[in-house]
């Protein structure tokens, strides 16, 4: 198990450890059966003949799940609204009314095709904490908010409107009159003249999302849970090759400028540099194209995608300057120019130091495994953390499979993840960050 070396100076914290631990030995443990009940339940909206789920952003699955997932946060005695980004958010009264908000939740809607988990443990996960306090008859000193994010699978919106993070893009594609984005917020309940207005204006005390970990690293290791030390930064530039075309049956072999093999060259090398290089980042070629794409004629350009992932934005320029050093070396030996287009600034979300000591103290409290990891998939959860401390709890994803019919978690580990989450938000209760 690695544990964090150092605590932030910006998030020391005072905790009433005894309180508690009186609470601790009463608390119920989460239900396998009753998540897994809800996760099937879930997972007929949308439900397509492979058995996942096409609940796209927007849809009328999506409309009805959200539906679906209203009635039983009512249920759980929540007071729900929808905001003007179509988060839909249940309140639990604290005892003191005052104090912000600790919020825990995910998202339900899927990519085309996609499974029934991603997401919607998070938000099962987050239901299930309701109910075990419930159970317990515990009221928490903050009063305690449950969020299902809009669209996180389509731009993120919701949680971006929510932390004021929309990006002029976003902005233009969900506000403009008689767009489908525009229309299909409207149907989910928000309102895309008043999206700028979701912006929270008041603070949150804390952030929590449980998750599967849609990777195969927790299930390789046999652990139970992963603290996610931050959502890695992605960045994506075009490239282009520009060599000769020519005749594919009369140009001889020595002197081509052939612009797919110099391509092809390049991508090997982006390999290598990557898998090389110490560290966790990757690059991906996820696209590719040969123009002017005949079998006998020799490619005269070659454009594709170089994608490079990472926790830290200068790892992420490091690997990106080896990777033009490369280049360079390759249009020298076989005549062709390659040019790099522009790439948006990559902007990695760290999690919060005490957030991660927390979710580490609620799973050896637990006797449950856990590794200290970074998420390489996107999440809400990047958004969140530059607004208030957040944190993440992965739990494991069957044969490392995510946006697939194929994706599962096992009750079990949903529960574990659950478990995790409520001694997380416990414990935050009596967390009194120095930005309070």
């Amino acid at each position: 198990m690695i544990k964090p070396l150092i605590m932030s100076i910006a998030t020391l914290i005072i905790l009433n450890i005894s309180t508690f631990n009186l609470l601790a030995a009463d608390l119920p443990n989460a239900s396998a059966d009753r998540m897994e009940t809800r996760i099937i339940a879930l997972s007929e909206f949308g439900k397509n003949v492979d058995g996942g789920v096409d609940r796209v952003a927007f849809s009328d699955a999506d409309i009805a799940g959200r539906g679906h997932m209203v009635n039983l946060m009512k249920s759980s005695g929540l007071k729900v609204y929808i905001d003007y980004a179509g988060n839909i958010i249940g309140k639990r009264a604290g005892k003191n009314p005052a104090l912000a908000p600790i919020m825990f939740g995910s998202h339900i809607d899927s990519v085309p095709g996609g499974g029934n988990y991603d997401g919607d443990v998070g938000v099962i996960g987050a239901l299930e904490v309701i109910d075990q306090l419930n159970t317990a008859n515990i009221k928490t000193e903050h009063p305690l908010e449950m969020i299902i994010f809009s669209a996180e699978e389509s731009s993120m919106v919701g949680s971006s409107a929510f932390t004021g993070d929309l990006s002029q893009r976003s902005l233009k594609d969900f506000t403009s009159p008689g767009s489908e984005r525009t229309d299909g917020l409207d149907r989910i309940g928000g309102d895309h003249t008043k999206l700028i207005q979701a912006k929270r204006t008041t603070p949150v005390h804390a952030f929590v999302e449980l998750h599967i970990e849609q990777g195969g690293f927790l299930e390789a290791k046999k652990l139970n849970i992963g603290i996610v030390e931050g959502i890695v930064g992605i960045s994506t530039w075009p490239v282009k090759v520009e060599g000769t075309a020519n005749h594919g049956g009369t140009t001889p072999m020595p002197g081509r400028k052939d612009a797919l093999v110099a391509a092809s060259k390049l991508i090997i090398a982006i390999n290598e540099r990557a898998t090389n290089m110490e560290g966790r980042q990757v690059a991906t070629v996820g696209q590719i194209q040969a123009f002017p794409g005949a079998s006998n004629v020799i490619p005269g350009i070659v454009e594709f995608s170089l994608q490079i992932r990472d926790l830290y934005a200068d790892k992420i320029q490091h690997l990106f300057e080896v990777i033009q050093q490369e280049a360079k070396t390759i249009e020298e030996a076989m005549g062709v120019k390659i040019t790099f287009g522009t790439s948006g600034v990559p902007s990695p979300a760290l999690t919060d130091l005490t957030l991660r000591s927390l979710i580490e103290q609620s799973s050896n409290d637990l006797g449950l495994t856990y590794q200290y990891m970074q998420s390489g998939a996107g999440h809400d959860a990047q958004h969140m953390a530059p607004f208030t401390p957040s944190g993440m709890i992965f739990v494991p994803s069957r044969g490392g499979i995510s946006h697939s019919p194929k994706e599962y978690t096992s009750p079990q580990d949903m529960a574990n993840g659950a478990d995790v989450l409520l001694r997380t938000i416990l414990k935050l209760d009596e967390t009194k960050f120095t930005n309070d």
